[in-house]
Order: structure tokens, then C-alpha cells, then sequence
């Protein structure tokens, strides 16, 4: 079962990019995915 991620957790994680692992940091991942989304969505309305 996955542990409860606080606020302050979150906003560390969603930076950190895990530099120099094998591992993916899956809420940096998740950050990134939806900044292209929305970047992408700003181009189409232009």
C-alpha cells in the first residue's frame, strides 16, 4: 500500500528528477506530462 504524500512532499517531488538513478520519480513524470499538455493546448488556441 502507498503511504500519504503531504503537500510539501509533493511539491519537492514534482522538482526532483531523480538525476543519476535508474528510477523514475512518477509525480516529477506526471508534472511534466500534464505542463506539455497544457503548453500544447495554449499553441492550438493561437
Amino acid at each position: 500500500m502507498k503511504q500519504k504524500i503531504t503537500p510539501q512532499e509533493n511539491a519537492a517531488n514534482m522538482q526532483n528528477k531523480n538525476k543519476g538513478t535508474n528510477g523514475v520519480n512518477v509525480q516529477n513524470a506526471k508534472n511534466e506530462s500534464n505542463k506539455a499538455k497544457q503548453l500544447e493546448e495554449n499553441r492550438k488556441k493561437k
